[in-house]
């Protein structure tokens, strides 16, 4: 199933090909499919859509044709039988000898599903949770490698990289750290629930990373603005900041560098990928 929607993006029919558990709160879900020669992404914070099966299902249930009327279409299905469709990004991409993409994986947090958790498992978590090779979903991703759903963009000029995201973002902020070349000064706080949810993590630039453990900061609110607000950042004339993640924090966190640091608001990315008490259905409905 690979019809056009609205280029540069398109639907893919994947498969898992495996899983691996990262942490408490992280598990890594890898896809293939033939589909996957005609994706194409500079990685980054790249965004993508994923449609999973309700329990029973054995695929997203879809409409028929996924021409440029999918998403009416999709949204006329029984609640109880649509795909599940939840947004995630692109933690890396591998290549076969001819270039083409022959896997991609994504990383999920299992939100309701770590130790102590004090709200219920989303659909996408439990999925995620129970994932085994063979399973089907399908995929709203990039056909064209340079695309709008990419917003970790730092101008030519940047002399510092400050990046912040909670264990939604981290995903997307490693796959930005490892697209960063050498020498590139980077200040990153990540945030994560335990410790043993930090990643391995490399990357060529100059950066120094803090996590951010909540359990440990004895914040339920989180530790993020306590921290940078503590925080000495390098002299720098033209930084660029990244922030992502729960969208209240982020909305702190933008005031927090524009308005407490007086970084220039165009120099500033922030993408609120969630929003605490709120499913993403319900944030759909809110517009």
């Amino acid at each position: 199933m690979t019809t056009a929607v609205a280029a540069p993006f398109r639907f893919f029919s994947l498969q898992v090909v495996r899983t691996r558990r990262l942490g408490p709160s992280l598990t890594r879900v890898t896809f293939a499919g033939p589909d996957l020669a005609g994706f194409h992404s500079d990685g980054r914070d790249q965004s993508l859509s994923l449609f999973l099966p309700h329990p029973g299902q054995p695929e997203p249930a879809v409409p028929v044709e996924l021409g440029d009327g999918w998403w009416q279409g999709w949204r006329e299905l029984p609640d109880d039988v649509r795909a599940v469709m939840r947004s995630y990004t692109l933690r890396s991409l591998r290549r076969d000898a001819l270039g083409n993409t022959s896997e991609i994986d994504i990383d999920f947090v299992l939100h309701g599903l770590e130790p102590g958790a004090a709200c219920a498992a989303g659909p996408a978590a439990r999925w995620a949770a129970g994932a085994a090779p063979g399973d089907r979903v399908l995929l709203l991703g990039p056909a064209v490698a340079d695309n709008r759903a990419i917003r970790f963009r730092p101008p030519e000029d940047t002399d510092l990289v400050v990046l912040w995201g909670d264990e939604t973002a981290v995903p997307a902020a490693s796959a930005a750290l490892e697209s960063l070349p050498a020498g590139t000064r980077v200040r990153a706080w990540l945030e994560v629930p335990h410790a043993a949810d930090v990643p391995e993590l490399a990357t060529a630039a100059d950066a120094e990373i803090t996590w951010l453990v909540r359990d440990e900061s004895g914040d339920p609110a989180g530790p993020a603005l306590t921290a940078l607000r503590a925080a000495s950042l390098p002299a720098a004339e033209r930084p660029y900041v990244w922030i992502a993640g729960e969208s209240g924090r982020v909305k702190e966190l933008r005031r927090h560098f524009v308005g407490e640091r007086g970084i220039d608001r165009r120099r500033v990315t922030f993408v609120g990928y969630w929003r605490q008490g709120l499913t993403e259905e319900q944030l759909r409905e809110q517009g």
